[in-house]
């Protein structure tokens, strides 16, 4: 009965009929080879071995790729002054190169990826305009009840003599001093200082030289894979300056958000830093030494994302792993296989 009888008397299905009648075979683009007309040889052994070998160590590799999350780091601009005006208009432009940002390209283990949309924002709007500070700071020749943090930005804020969530632990018997303190700051530019004008009655010559522990701004990241400048001035050592100089420290504070797989987002501050030695003197004589910390914010806001590689990304390069080494090695097999005949009908004396 031919295929056309059987769609006219038969009800049932077309494919159910295509596999009755034997015509669905004609759709196979896999034809079968009998093994009868197959031959094996150890040069094919040999290649097919070194064929699977690759392409379990590429398996392995792609799947530990797979598991493993990657950070991703983008730069977007942040504006000041966006926090105030609350202007949700965003303007939107497209870029054909990566944004340039020092910050991003010199992350040990990150991959710095393409920005097509740059918009102004204010990664931590739930902060009030603060930023977290925590110093740590030694002072080893100057006495623990000389020494006090002052805090003035361009908002207003003049503070003599900080003292709330800070600590002082005398060193070397009473003659030093190590300052501990966590406070906040605007987000403005400003500057908080270490010196001895909170004092009641101020030294004749203060010796302001310094080891700086630690200056971080904003949460701590703890990632592995992260190796950014938010500890910059960490181990700066002025011990063996001049000490009756004051230091200027001149801190460019670059927003930075870390955001996980899960979407949470953690914000921290990466800073820049260049300082300056000096003795300061007015008309009325030298100046009371002090060791400054001038901070201004970057409009340009650091953002790492934590991803992993999508599956069907994963499942196309096992395919294209596997397709591509059989096929090489098929190749590479027949060339092998078609020299090696060619050579044995030269050694009996077939090939004219």
């Amino acid at each position: 009965m031919t295929l056309a009888a059987c769609l006219i008397f038969h009800p049932c299905p077309k494919w159910v009929l295509l596999v009755r009648t034997g015509e669905l075979w004609g759709f196979d683009i896999y034809r079968k080879v009998p093994k009868d007309l197959t031959q094996p040889t150890y040069t094919g052994a040999i290649i097919s071995v070194c064929c699977c070998l690759f392409i379990l160590f590429l398996f392995l590799s792609e799947l530990t790729g797979f598991i493993a999350t990657e950070i991703v780091a983008r730069c977007l601009f942040f504006d000041q002054n966006a926090r105030s005006k609350r202007d949700p208009v965003k303007s939107r432009r497209d870029e054909e190169g990566a944004c340039s940002c020092a910050l991003c390209g010199a992350q040990g283990g990150v991959s710095p990826s393409r920005v097509n949309e740059l918009y102004v924002d204010d990664p931590d709007k739930e902060s009030g305009g603060k930023i977290e500070v925590n110093l740590n700071i030694s002072l080893p020749n100057l006495h623990c009840e000389l020494v006090g943090l002052d805090i003035q930005d361009e908002m207003g804020r003049h503070e003599v003599g900080h003292i709330d969530n800070s600590m002082k632990v005398p060193l070397n018997n009473g003659d030093g001093c190590r300052f501990e303190g966590h406070f906040s700051i605007n987000k403005v530019p400003g500057n908080f200082h270490v010196s001895t004008h909170s004092a009641t009655a101020q030294p004749q010559n203060p010796d302001m030289t310094h080891i700086i522990h630690k200056l971080s701004f904003g949460d701590k990241l703890q990632v592995q894979n992260i190796h950014g400048a938010f500890n910059a001035l960490g181990g700066a050592d002025k011990l063996s300056s001049n000490p009756l100089a004051s230091h200027d420290y001149i801190l460019k504070i670059v927003p930075t958000v870390y955001e996980d797989m899960s979407g949470k987002q953690r914000y921290s501050y990466q800073y820049t830093v260049a300082n300056k030695e000096y003795v300061a003197y007015s008309h009325t004589g030298r100046i009371i030494p002090a060791i400054w910390f001038r901070y201004d914010l970057s409009p340009i806001t650091v953002k790492y994302t934590e991803r992993r590689q999508p599956l069907y990304r994963f499942i196309t390069s096992i395919c294209a792993i596997i397709g591509g080494t059989f096929t090489v090695a098929g190749i590479l097999d027949s060339c092998i296989f078609t020299a090696s005949e060619a050579w044995k009908k030269i050694q009996l004396g077939k090939m004219q």
